[in-house]
């Protein structure tokens, strides 16, 4: 899933935020979005059945067969791990659709699957909304089936594709646009401008993921780490294909105008489909939890990929790990150590905040002295993202001790730092952009199955 920045077409499809002053800020939807923090990734095609990673094209649709296929078991599973929303790659590279679309003979519609009567997309959509998760959808620019690939032809395929899976399906909470495309692939002008505007027209609550916006950007990498800097903002003013700067798009831009939050995707194993032979290379639980401090914790949102298996299940042991990774997140962060007196900081809504300058110390009382080793900071991004450093000190009985140092906070700043005792811990600005709007603050102990 190699990425290339796509051309970013926003004169007449703005979604980056509203300005105020000179700092940009989130639209209502981006601010929806990065308050889910993990979504997931289900990737199936017929590449699951070729064992390959990015199919020809040329696959018949009669491999295609999952038997067992139970799309309540994806959702079932992805709730309990605590996921907010389900993303299907309803067409990938291969160009075979797991809709029966009118548009082509290569879906499902033509494969064994339910004798050609089966809808994935539609089994999917009706789980999601059953267990009470959004829905979101994969739709590759890049289709080595189509024969109109490469001429202008396939920009109205493609519009008509996208239509269908917005018309159909109820609400779609994200439209993922992955800039994949092979070196010797034909030349091929997307009208990213189109699909944009379909996609706030049918679906203005959705988000739109591409390598450089509208909504949302890659993080740069497929390993799971945010940038240790992390702005939500960037410039992305003269992006095109094949010239993505990777470490920008990691890292953002404080002086960029343009609200674009970054989306860290990563796969629960090696590769983005389901093979056999990595059955036993599935990521483990606390492997998952440090992928949530380096993507959330660090002003991302974390897409975790687990990709359905022959049968059309999720492997138990893939289940199993996202279970148990949420619930060590969950003990780790259910009690907040600060002090009650401190209502506004600890109250979980970030619409409440306490405002601080530059140069500003706050100190936090504990809920009396306390053994902790995780911190959580985040400020009401409605309001744009403002910190450019911070210190995090401990009072150690007679003096302040330094605990971290660290550059941005947006939505989220997990810190970790080997476990101290304090009544009191002191927060201090030490560089910012304009005045501070500090939403949560939290102190908290480690689960020990970390």
């Amino acid at each position: 899933m190699k990425k290339y920045i796509l051309p970013l077409l926003l004169a007449a499809c703005t979604a980056q935020g509203q300005v105020s002053g000179t700092l940009p800020k989130p639209s209502a939807r981006q601010l929806a979005w990065q308050q889910l923090e993990t979504t997931a990734f289900l990737h199936f095609t017929v590449n699951t059945y070729t064992d390959k990673e990015w199919g020809e094209g040329d696959e018949s649709p009669s491999i295609f067969n999952p038997t067992k296929l139970d799309a309540m078991q994806w959702a079932k599973a992805l709730k309990a791990g605590g996921f907010k929303i389900a993303i299907i790659t309803a067409k990938h590279h291969d160009g075979f659709c797991l809709w029966p679309s009118k548009y082509t003979e290569h879906s499902i519609k033509n494969s064994p699957y339910k004798n050609g009567k089966g809808d994935i997309v539609k089994e999917l959509s009706e789980a999601c909304k059953a267990v009470g998760i959004k829905f979101g959808v994969y739709l590759s620019p890049w289709d080595r089936h189509e024969k109109s690939y490469g001429t202008d032809a396939y920009n109205t395929y493609y519009k008509n594709q996208l239509r269908e899976l917005l018309t159909n399906y109820g609400e779609i909470a994200e439209v993922w646009f992955d800039g994949a495309k092979g070196e010797n692939a034909k030349n091929m002008e997307y009208d990213f401008q189109g699909y944009w505007k379909m996609v706030r027209e049918l679906q203005p609550k959705a988000v739109m993921f591409s390598d450089a916006g509208p909504d949302v950007r890659w993080v740069g990498n497929e390993k799971g780490n945010a940038g240790e800097t992390c702005w939500s903002t960037i410039n992305n003013a003269g992006q095109a294909p094949g010239k993505a700067d990777e470490h920008y798009l990691n890292t953002g831009d404080e002086k960029g105008p343009d609200w674009i939050p970054a989306e860290t995707d990563v796969s629960i194993r090696p590769g983005w489909f389901w093979h056999e032979k990595e059955n036993a290379k599935v990521r483990t639980p606390q492997n998952l939890v440090n992928l949530y401090y380096q993507s959330v914790g660090r002003n991302s949102l974390l897409l975790l990929n687990i990709p359905p298996n022959r049968d059309g299940l999720l492997e138990t042991t893939d289940v199993n790990a996202i279970q148990k990774f949420r619930a060590i997140l969950n003990e780790t962060f259910a009690h907040n150590l600060v002090s009650p007196k401190h209502k506004l900081l600890i109250d979980k809504k970030l619409s409440t905040s306490k405002v601080l300058d530059v140069n500003q110390s706050l100190i936090l009382q504990l809920d009396g002295e306390k053994e902790f080793d995780r911190i959580a900071i985040q400020e009401n991004i409605a309001e744009g993202q403002r910190i450019k450093s911070f210190l995090v000190e401990f009072w150690d009985g007679k003096t302040w001790q330094k605990l971290a140092e660290s550059t941005t906070v947006g939505h989220k700043r997990l810190l970790r730092f080997p476990t101290v005792k304090s009544t009191q811990v002191r927060l201090t600005i030490k560089d910012a952009l304009a005045k501070v709007y500090l939403a949560e603050f939290g102190v908290y102990k480690a689960s020990a199955q970390e």
